[in-house]
């Protein structure tokens, strides 16, 4: 094996030069507070809330690695018009997140199978007390006004399934179903049996 020997000081005066090039570009300081900063579309900010969508089923608290997801609710009786006796369904009483504790990983948002959680580019939620970064359902749904659409489809993509199906009922004729013809009394009047 041969060592390669190089002069003294030579990773010293590399650096130095990336220094001294760095020094003579002019700087891109932001001026944030008094300009808004332009982020990158669908940047993750907070976490809002949909709180018409949420149908306490408690998978984005179970999912939580940090479980910074407080979740509390009660059942309502349901009058259905038709039914036998009356349907139960949950009802959303509080529903808190601990900015503190949260890890902005996303996996509430992921599992919510209703589409109650969505990610806002909000990011200025700073307080002077932590305690204070626990956020109610309240707050949680203020944040939904800042959520941006979802980025349009790609016309040379795959369609999605539902409009894949809707188009695939669309063009072949609605089939009814064959309808079999009562069967005939026997001649004698009696009870017939098949043969």
């Amino acid at each position: 094996m041969s060592e390669r020997k190089g002069v003294p000081g030579e990773g010293l005066v590399k650096g130095l030069a990336v220094t001294l090039k760095t020094m003579t570009r002019r700087s891109t300081t932001q001026q944030y507070p008094d300009v808004a900063p332009e982020l990158p579309p669908r940047s993750r900010g907070v976490i809002a809330l949909l709180e018409e969508n949420c149908t306490v089923c408690m998978l984005c608290a179970r999912e939580c690695p940090d479980w910074c997801i407080y979740i509390d609710s009660h059942k309502e009786e349901v009058a259905v018009p038709g039914a036998a006796r009356p349907r139960q369904r949950n009802v959303l009483d509080r529903f808190d997140i601990d900015f503190s504790l949260c890890m902005y990983c996303g996996i509430c948002i992921e599992v919510c199978p209703f589409d109650a959680l969505y990610w806002s580019p909000e990011f200025e939620y700073a307080e002077y007390d932590i305690k204070d970064l626990l956020h109610d359902k309240d707050h949680l749904g203020e944040w939904m006004a800042t959520v941006p659409p979802p980025p349009a489809h790609d016309p040379n993509g795959e369609p999605a399934k539902e409009e894949s199906v809707a188009a695939r009922k669309a063009a072949t004729p609605a089939a009814r179903p064959a309808v079999r013809p009562a069967p005939a009394a026997p001649a004698d009047g009696g009870e017939g049996t098949p043969r």
